[in-house]
């Protein structure tokens, strides 16, 4: 059942409109002119408006354009006797959800309003989804180390600059990439990574730009590439360090002109994409070294992100500990086990070159294996299981 607002200033359509949708098990208010409609549509939560475009006082363009201005998601409808092509293009650039002529056609208003619900619904479920994946890459820390990368994330995601991101393992690099897509103008498009050490070095080409059918043995049929897959987005290089020299080239010509090229053709196809390196290398010392182009590093590193290890900020265990307590626990379906400061105080003192995501295997460890309480005893006992 849906709560449904119709502003019309004739009665006996509103009326009519009111028993058939009634009839339909649907909760009806009813607005006599465009006026009334905004008021109640103001002080009032809706699932679908139907309204008229001629009408005194406020016409239904009019109508239109404060209800979006208002921000509530809810489809507008728009119906009218003095319809044409032109009023109905411009009311669905304005925003409505539809346009349907008078006389109406009951059934194609009722299938306009049943598909109207369906796509409010979708919207909401989206935007909760979207807050879940926020919350899945939330980046936990109130140190001056991790405030600093959080301060660079609000400055640098709204530009297209290219971001090179550094650090240790673990440490959360591609969170870092994952919020400068998120709080960018790229938000809606996708953000598409690419692992650059787990795919070997003859497919790293074909992976990123896509390749021909027949462009070599296993190619049956045409591929699109990570690129072109990316386009309008934003694309994450991880650990880009381990890419052979000759994508390395291929990257560089995507950097400079915005163009890639199929393995197997010489089709030129542009692409409009950000793009987001991260290494856990010493990317002068692979230039010194041979293996890696010093004026692709010089187009990467528009700007630098360094991602602190846990072991520089290491105040932030009370939090990332109570955080992942929470997660896992919810997880796995169990009571959240209380960390005394004692076994805060241990994890603190622990080395931890696996970083934040050896971090959390020891508290999942933690809860499965410890009693009711997490004490200091079952951090000694627990955090080091290979020692």
């Amino acid at each position: 059942m849906a709560k449904i607002l119709v502003v019309d200033d004739q009665r006996s359509i509103r009326n009519t409109l009111k028993d058939i949708l009634e009839y339909e098990s649907h909760e009806v208010l009813l607005a006599e002119d465009g006026q009334q409609g905004v008021e109640m549509f103001e002080s009032e939560k809706f699932d679908v408006v139907l309204c008229d475009i001629k009408m005194p006082v406020m016409d239904g363009m009019e109508v239109l354009d404060k209800i979006i201005s208002i921000g509530k998601e809810a489809p507008v409808i728009m119906i009218s006797g003095h319809g044409n092509i032109d009023t109905a293009v411009e009311a669905i650039k304005k925003g409505a959800y539809d346009f349907i002529e008078k006389p109406l056609d009951l059934n194609r208003l009722l299938v306009t309003i049943r598909n109207a619900i369906e796509k409010k619904d979708l919207v909401a479920e989206t935007k909760v989804l979207k807050r879940k994946v926020s919350k899945t890459y939330e980046m936990i820390g109130e140190s001056e180390p991790i405030a600093k990368v959080k301060e660079m994330i609000e400055k640098v995601a709204p530009t297209d600059a290219r971001v090179l991101i550094t650090g240790e393992n673990g440490t959360g690099k591609e969170l870092v990439a994952r919020w400068l897509h998120e709080k960018s103008n790229r938000i809606n498009q996708p953000f598409v990574e690419v692992n650059c050490a787990a795919i070997p070095s003859e497919l790293i080409e074909s992976e990123l730009f896509g390749h021909e059918k027949g462009a070599f043995t296993s190619a049956h049929k045409q591929r699109k590439g990570k690129f072109e897959q990316a386009n309008g987005g934003t694309i994450f290089l991880d650990e880009i360090g381990d890419m052979s020299l000759a994508a390395q080239a291929k990257v560089l010509r995507a950097l400079q002109e915005n163009i890639i090229s199929r393995v197997g053709s010489d089709k030129d196809i542009k692409v409009d994409v950000r793009i987001l390196a991260a290494t856990n290398k010493n990317i002068k010392e692979e230039i010194k070294n041979g293996n890696f182009r010093e004026d692709l590093f010089h187009r990467l590193s528009v700007i630098v992100i360094h991602v602190p290890s846990l072991n520089e900020r290491k105040e932030d265990i009370p939090l990332l500990a109570d955080h992942f307590n929470k997660n896992i626990s919810k997880e796995l379906g169990m009571q959240i086990k209380p960390i005394e400061e004692g076994a805060l105080e241990e994890l603190k003192a622990i080395s931890w070159s696996g970083n934040i995501r050896e971090f959390r295997n020891v508290i999942e460890r933690l809860i499965i294996l410890c009693q009711d309480v997490i004490t200091a005893d079952d951090v000694k006992a627990y955090a080091r299981p290979m020692a």
